[in-house]
């Protein structure tokens, strides 16, 4: 579930007739429905994410620069949580741009944990993996406030760039999943609150059969297809252990970079080695079924292991 923050800093809703009012299953809306799976799950959290990509995030440095705004917007987050009866927020500010936004964050972060306290309540963030936007914030400060950090270890190449690039590599040169972890934890996040994200989806680049190429264009939707369509009819996948990455080349995608069950496995396994939390999946409608499944996969290794 998703919502935005405005202006005048109150919240709402995404989409806010199927979120409160369309029936599901005998609830009011999706985030009743998910509330009322917890009776059947009784380790199941549910969290409303806040902000995002693109316009999600655009007016958070207004209102963590302002108390009346930051007043309320916790008080409508605390409103928020108990009336649908879920678990807490997760703030998506993608991404306080200067070190001035970075202490906005972390003040927001603190007055969200006074009105959610834990451990009643969960408190998350998600951030990128770079560290030109990372830079930006006292993370020792953030993680005090924090039960997660989910930590966008994905998206390193895309139509933003002028070559391609494995887009959610484990190793490698230039910024990694390996790379992210390390200086997160180096600036005193615990590890244990460190979540690694993996992309559900693959990121297109035609006119190309590897990384490091000059290209022509993208397939699939805006560059991207669904993980569960991949790889492309006709096409083969490759994998690089050296660096956790895969990808296939032809057809109608060009070079595709994107995770598979055994990138996953690895990534599973570098979790478990660096004692970090686990991983998260963006997003999970796109996953496969079966024995390619990643979300089956990760969680198979985490707990094998």
């Amino acid at each position: 579930m998703s919502a935005t923050v405005f202006t005048d800093a109150a919240y709402q809703l995404s989409d806010e007739w199927a979120d409160t009012q369309m029936p599901v299953d005998g609830a009011e809306g999706c985030l009743r429905a998910f509330a009322q799976l917890k009776q059947q799950y009784s380790k199941m959290r549910v969290i409303l994410s806040v902000g995002g990509g693109g316009k999600g995030s655009e007016n958070f440095a207004a209102v963590a620069h302002s108390r009346s705004r930051l007043d309320t917007f916790v008080r409508t987050a605390r409103q928020l949580v108990d009336e649908f009866g879920i678990d807490g927020i997760d703030v998506d500010w993608e991404h306080p741009s200067d070190s001035k936004q970075g202490k906005d964050y972390v003040r927001l972060l603190a007055r969200l944990r006074e009105v959610l306290p834990a451990p009643r309540y969960v408190l998350t963030t998600a951030l990128p993996a770079g560290q030109w936007a990372l830079k930006n914030i006292d993370l020792a400060a953030a993680q005090e406030y924090l039960d997660m950090i989910n930590l966008m270890t994905y998206d390193f190449a895309g139509p933003w760039e002028s070559e391609t690039g494995h887009q959610a590599q484990l190793y490698g040169s230039g910024v990694s999943g390996d790379s992210a972890v390390s200086y997160v934890t180096g600036q005193g996040v615990a590890p244990r609150k460190v979540i690694l994200g993996v992309p559900v989806y693959g990121r297109s680049f035609l006119g190309s059969n590897g990384p490091g190429q000059r290209y022509t264009g993208h397939g699939g939707e805006d560059g991207v297809f669904d993980y569960r369509d991949l790889p492309r009819p006709g096409t083969q996948e490759y994998h690089d252990r050296n660096i956790g990455a895969a990808f296939c080349v032809g057809a109608d995608g060009g070079f595709v970079t994107y995770d598979t069950p055994e990138t996953v496995k690895q990534k599973a396994e570098f979790v478990t080695s660096a004692k970090l939390g686990g991983l998260f999946y963006w997003h999970v409608c796109s996953d496969a079924r079966g024995p390619r499944s990643l979300v089956e996969t990760g969680y198979n290794t985490l707990h094998d292991m």
